[in-house]
């Protein structure tokens, strides 16, 4: 692949739902380029964008791919991604290093719930719209023109109308050039005249194309409001600064797997989309003539060839056997060769000028979200904003020898995927393992199998409860075993009662020297060690205040193990008698969605012994605060997802213990007491 210049270069994600067609029309374009023989197609699995196992095994797109498109003496550089919520967090990748939009529309779904979160949340963004799947049975044109007019604020026009639809869908008409096309075979078009039967639509449309290419140029907009007739030249020019500064919505329509309208677009991709110098980040910049700078927007991760950074050169050149500065992480790193890639075909190149996208292996420290530059000019790009993962999940190892391969093997994926989390919970020695869904969640444990050899089991994540007390109580504790020569003796008396300050406190009031001092800090030690596990069911014990107030001792026999060993026995005794309870924590919760659904959130929340706390808009959505049980969070994730189609996020974090209702402690207090009993 050649080198190609910053004003030939055309940066745009393919973003839209899940089965819109962005893949097969990754496709098409590239196939219409000729740079492929045979248009694979996604059922088959053998597309250039989704070149995954995981993506053939479910005919879904799980991760960004780039396919570059060269088209009229321009790189059309075509980021294909995922449409499914739980893998948004490559959109957030893709969206930062292109320079437009392109939105998929499915012709029989209409808008659907990740375009329209994709289209509301890069407000800045230019966009255009393709109408796809004209081809299929009940497709509608106009019904979805009419949702996007109606959801969105942004001016939307079409520049295309399709003729015919579904079976008899056979071309469109241009409302610039004032034709019709008729699509042929082998990807031909026949230019006729417009069907009578359509002029109404045509020129009610063509109207709005005027409007929209004048108001995006003051002299054009001063011509047209006097009742001058704008050429189509200048149409054409008002067209191109509406869609470079995004002030409209530009669509167009055809069957990506067809091959039908897929030229048309890619023709108003080289002659009107933005170039990589409009970029919102270098407003006010020469980026031919900066420094060198880019940013790494994904990270794959191989097992045989190790990291491969994918970047964006955002100013100046750079330049394959070269040094690179990574002003993230202040280190050096040498830059060997030039990576384009084509869905995972890599071809080299010498040198990429300013707004190409294209990948480097082997960089030893960079990762997503690293900035590259040149040393004595440094700068850091603010990092990448990724989602937050919220569905949770205990894993290990099938084979007990494989936790260090584990460990290593779920750090190379959290390299290339910056949504993974994994911590060791100290409480209840669960490795866990934090995904964006369930979809996500059995992804990675594929890859973790193939990609790496570690099978893995997942299990329920415990939730770590706390037991306290609720009574005041005087108990003794002794210890004394005699087994030839020094035996073993310590004697105390400890009053138990409930502290609210702290997790555990503890004093001694001891007079006429009962029990000696030098005992005390054993009396101490032993009641901590208690502390790791309560009488009910296992869990360790919070908010107790212990007083050693008298005791014994014997002048031989005594020791601090004797000590330790009464004060822990007087422990079992006082916690049992001090009406125990246990404890469950409560999480904050946050939850955003649209308004349409907050009695059914409210409800939900309910349902899960959650108390709301207040509600508030956060631009046009609403804010609801609650606390919950984290026992019943576990799969609000999925829950969540369910109630509001995709449309709602939350956020969470533990912020106290309560206590846990009888009906439902006496259920826990039989789980872990069977799970003694099996161990």
């Amino acid at each position: 692949m050649k080198v190609y210049p910053t004003s030939g270069i055309r940066n745009i994600a393919l973003v839209g739902h899940g089965g819109t067609g962005k893949t097969s029309l990754a496709e098409a374009m590239i196939y219409s380029t000729g740079a492929l023989k045979r248009m694979g197609k996604v059922d088959d699995g053998n597309t250039v964008a989704d070149f995954l196992p995981e993506e053939a095994k479910k005919k879904i797109t799980i991760s960004t791919a780039l396919v570059p498109c060269e088209y009229r003496d321009c790189k059309i550089n075509i980021l294909d991604t995922p449409g499914y919520a739980d893998f948004y967090f490559e959109v957030a990748g893709a969206m930062r290093v292109v320079d437009s939009m392109l939105l998929m529309f499915s012709a029989t779904a209409g808008l659907e719930v990740q375009t329209q979160i994709a289209w509301e949340d890069y407000p800045q963004v230019p966009k255009i719209a393709f109408i796809n799947k004209m081809e299929r049975e009940n497709a509608d044109f106009y019904k979805v023109l009419s949702e996007m007019k109606e959801t969105f604020s942004d001016i939307i026009v079409p520049l295309q109308l399709p003729i015919g639809t579904a079976e008899s869908f056979k071309g469109i008409v241009d409302l610039i050039k004032m034709k019709a096309y008729i699509f042929e075979a082998g990807g031909k078009m026949s230019e006729q005249e417009i069907p009578a039967d359509m002029m109404d639509d045509v020129e009610t449309y063509k109207l709005e194309v005027i409007e929209a290419a004048a108001e995006a140029n003051d002299e054009l907009l001063s011509k047209y409001l006097e009742g001058e007739e704008l050429s189509d030249a200048e149409i054409v020019a008002g067209i191109k600064a509406a869609a470079v500064a995004g002030s409209a919505v530009f669509v167009f329509c055809g069957s990506a797997i067809n091959s039908m309208g897929v030229t048309q677009l890619m023709d108003f991709m080289v002659d009107c989309s933005p170039t990589p110098d409009h970029n919102q980040l270098l407003a006010g910049k020469d980026i031919e003539k900066e420094p060198f700078s880019a940013q790494v927007f994904k990270t794959i991760a191989d097992p045989y060839i190790g990291r491969l950074n994918m970047f964006r050169v955002f100013t100046g050149k750079m330049k394959a056997d070269s040094p690179v500065y990574n002003s993230t992480k202040e280190k050096e790193e040498k830059i060997t060769q030039l990576l384009v890639m084509t869905g995972k075909e890599q071809s080299p190149v010498p040198e990429l000028n300013a707004g190409d996208i294209a990948a480097v292996a082997k960089l030893s420290i960079t990762g997503t979200s690293d900035t590259l530059c040149t040393k004595s000019n440094p700068v850091v790009m603010d990092a990448i904003a990724f989602p937050e993962p919220s569905l949770s999940m205990a894993i290990e190892p099938k084979s007990k020898g494989d936790e260090d391969k584990l460990s290593g093997a779920l750090q190379r994926l959290i390299e290339e995927d910056p949504t993974i989390k994994v911590h060791k919970d100290t409480e209840t020695r669960q490795t866990i393992l934090k995904t964006m869904g369930d979809t996500h969640m059995d992804i990675v444990i594929d890859k973790l199998a193939r990609k790496f050899g570690v099978d893995v089991v997942s299990k329920e994540m415990k939730i770590p409860y706390r037991e306290t007390i609720r009574g005041t109580v005087e108990v003794e504790g002794k210890h004394k075993k005699q087994s030839g020569g020094h035996g073993q003796y310590g004697h105390v008396w400890i009053k138990f009662e409930p502290f609210e300050d702290g997790v555990f406190a503890f004093e001694e009031n001891v007079f006429g020297g009962s029990v000696p001092k030098n005992f005390f800090p054993a009396v101490e030690k032993g009641l901590q060690e208690a502390l790791e596990e309560g009488v009910l069911a296992g869990y360790p014990v919070t908010n107790i205040k212990a007083t050693l107030y008298d005791g014994s001792y014997h002048s031989v026999d005594s020791s601090e193990m004797a000590f330790k060993m009464a004060a822990k026995l007087a422990f079992k005794k006082g916690v049992e008698a001090a009406k125990p309870v246990l404890l469950e924590p409560i999480v904050n919760v946050e939850v955003e969605i649209p308004e349409t659904y907050m009695g059914d959130i409210i409800g939900d929340l309910n349902s899960k012994r959650g108390r709301v706390l207040g509600m508030e808009p956060v631009g046009k959505k609403q804010l609801v605060k609650a606390q919950v049980p984290l026992s019943e969070m576990a799969r609000y994730t999925i829950d969540l997802k369910s109630i509001t189609q995709g449309r709602g996020k939350f956020k969470m974090e533990v912020d106290h213990y309560e206590e846990v209702p009888g009906q439902d402690a006496e259920k826990i207090i039989a789980k872990a007491k069977q799970e003694r009993e099996e161990k």
